[in-house]
């Protein structure tokens, strides 16, 4: 995606699951580099960003979790993959680090929490729910992130359709603010 907009291509952003920056921080498998959420900051592509799945590391079947994670909440997802849930620490430094991101912004940028989980896993009742590590995440993005970026908290999981109708109002809103600046 970030190559995507680098070429010109995307007119607008929706990056609903940041998940990659949880393998970046914590060693999954799922990394995509450091410059992740770079592109659209650098090149004033106007972008909504969520916080989808950073409650979760990735890594392949049970047997490829590196030993130093042992005692650590896990889901196993399919034979193939196996999820490690985030911890309040993690969460700090990922908030941290998404608003740095976030806060190379040139161009009109609007970032949707969902309240009530950051995936299907994290919501109410499934084997990830942990109020405090997303609360961690949440209030270390608001301390970090520049006080002129808007955000949304959403009384919602992130899979609610209420979340996803937010998130595309907010794209157009976001789209049309840069339309009308050019």
């Amino acid at each position: 995606m970030e190559s995507l907009i680098e070429s010109g291509l995307v007119a607008g952003v929706l990056d609903i699951t940041t998940t990659e920056w949880a393998d970046e921080l914590v060693g999954g498998v799922l990394t995509a580099g450091q410059t992740r959420l770079e592109a659209a900051a650098r090149k004033g592509v106007p972008a909504v960003v969520s916080t989808g799945c950073l409650d979760m590391v990735n890594f392949g079947p049970p047997e490829t979790v590196p030993a130093r994670f042992q005692g650590r909440r896990f889901y196993q997802h399919n034979p193939q993959v196996t999820l490690m849930r985030t911890t309040p620490e993690e969460n700090r430094e990922l908030g941290r680090v998404i608003a740095s991101k976030l806060n190379l912004s040139i161009g009109p940028i609007t970032v949707l929490l969902p309240l009530r989980g950051g995936s299907m896993i994290s919501a109410p009742g499934g084997p990830f729910h942990w109020p405090e590590a997303d609360q961690a995440l949440y209030e270390s993005l608001r301390a970090h992130l520049r006080s002129d970026i808007p955000i949304m908290e959403l009384d919602c999981a992130i899979n609610d359709p209420s979340f996803a109708e937010a998130c595309a109002r907010e794209l157009l809103l976001t789209s049309l603010i840069a339309s009308s600046t050019r």
